[in-house]
């Protein structure tokens, strides 16, 4: 009996002390978004990215995501586009300048093997939705490549005004590079 406490009890110790802990990072890393306008899809990037990824895929219960990244920083290579999604009437920088997302469960899918599902909730513009989508989990020499896409409803968070020329739907894809701390 006290064996096996005392192996619990090293279980849980060591599931809080020597979590697999990661620091996403810029480069090789890449946040990208699509939207059609005017029919066309247009697209762009984030940087700026930043926070904590505790990943362990033996013991997904425990695995938790708590990422941002910078709204300052879209580019979609048009400067005048660019200080327009920067203004108010779009991403609001000077009052919301991060894009958060944070998981709140970390499974495997039902689809195949080596593919997990993400569970939490997405932050843009200072509205939190819910969110769930499948990703891909790549360890690469002791860090992660982290892959995975997912749609949004720009409205839902109060990015820019109903338009019959700017779609709603913005298609997010996500290759984030997290290095070990």
């Amino acid at each position: 009996m006290i064996k096996n406490l005392a192996a619990l009890l090293f279980i849980f110790l060591s599931s809080i002390f020597f979590q697999k802990g990661y620091a996403p990072v810029d480069q090789g890393s890449k946040v990208h978004f699509v939207i059609k306008n005017f029919g066309i899809s247009t697209g762009g990037d984030f940087t700026g990215l930043k926070g904590t990824v505790n990943f362990d895929p033996q013991a997904l219960s425990s695995s938790k995501f708590n990422v941002s990244i910078s709204a300052t920083t879209v580019d979609t290579d048009n400067n005048s586009r660019d200080k327009s999604l920067r203004s108010d009437e779009y991403f609001e920088v000077a009052k919301y300048p991060e894009i958060n997302l944070e998981s709140t469960k970390i499974s495997l899918s039902n689809s195949a093997d080596g593919v997990y599902l993400f569970t939490g909730n997405i932050t843009i513009h200072g509205v939190k939705r819910g969110i769930i989508f499948p990703f891909n989990a790549d360890l690469i020499n002791g860090d992660y490549l982290f892959t995975g896409n997912f749609d949004l409803n720009r409205l839902d968070f109060g990015v820019g005004d109903r338009s019959a020329v700017l779609s709603n739907k913005v298609a997010v894809s996500l290759k984030v590079i997290a290095k070990r701390k």
